[in-house]
This record gives C-alpha cells, structure tokens and sequence, in this order.
C-alpha cells in the first residue's frame, strides 16, 4: 500500500458514497485507476465492507454502554456464541486485557440497560464478571 491507497482508504471512511470521480480528484489519478485500486483492496481484504454509521439515539437507543466481562475458560467460546445472539449487543470483540470480552450494547433507557446487563447478560452460563460504563456523549466514530 502506498499514499495514494491510504488517501483513497481516508475518503472512503469519510463518506463509503463518495463518488470514485470526486476521489480520483483528491489523489491526483484517473477514475479508472482508482476503480481499480478500490477493486485491489477490496479483493485483498484491506477494504472488508461498506458500511453506514447512524445515530443511535435517533433509532430510539438513549442509553449506550461498554460491557466488559470475563468467563470461566471452558464457556469462553459458548458465551461468544450467546452474545452474539442478544440484538442488543452492537459490537463484541475479544480482549487479551483487564477483561476477556468487551461489547458495546444499546438500550432504549436505563432501566432497560439495567435489564440486558443483569438478567441477559449476566445471566449467560460461563459468565463470572460483568463491568458496564455508561457512554454519556459519542464523540468520534470511524468505521
């Protein structure tokens, strides 16, 4: 990858609609050859896919939180598995830090929050510590 793929990578995060004739402009090359480019990256897995970011709280979701939380080794991938299933559960990764999984969850109001992190969440077999913060504001997000 060089600058120019890194320039297209940018205008792409900006705006995955932005047009190849606009982005062509921006790094100085033809519409064709960044066509091509983009064609490069995604076939290379560096683009993996398109995507829209919306405002949760204009879809109804006031309340956000982080939920950290470990599981006893032998439930690890079950409860993976668990929390994918819950439609609450926006985003899950996999952690080698002060916890073994991180998921980001959305609620319509706190009490409903309260509810998935106790009586879903922690009610998941394998489950042995949940940690939740509450997200007050949505700063920056890239995707």
């Amino acid at each position: 990858m060089d600058r120019k793929d890194h320039k297209i990578i940018s205008a792409l995060r900006q705006g995955a609609r932005t047009p190849l004739r606009k982005i062509s402009k921006l790094v100085h090359m033809s519409e064709s050859a960044v066509r091509k480019r983009v064609k490069r990256l995604e076939r290379e897995g560096v683009i993996e896919r398109y995507t829209v970011v919306v405002n949760p709280s204009k879809l109804g979701y006031n309340a956000l939180a982080i939920v950290s939380l470990d599981t006893a080794p032998e439930k690890h991938h079950e409860t993976l598995e668990n929390l994918t299933k819950l439609d609450e559960v926006k985003q899950l990764v996999t952690s080698a830090g002060e916890h073994m999984i991180i998921g980001t969850v959305y609620a319509h109001d706190n009490k409903e929050l309260t509810d998935i992190i106790l009586k879903k969440i922690g009610a998941i077999e394998g489950v042995t510590k949940v940690r939740a913060s509450v997200i007050l504001e949505r700063v920056k997000e890239i995707c």
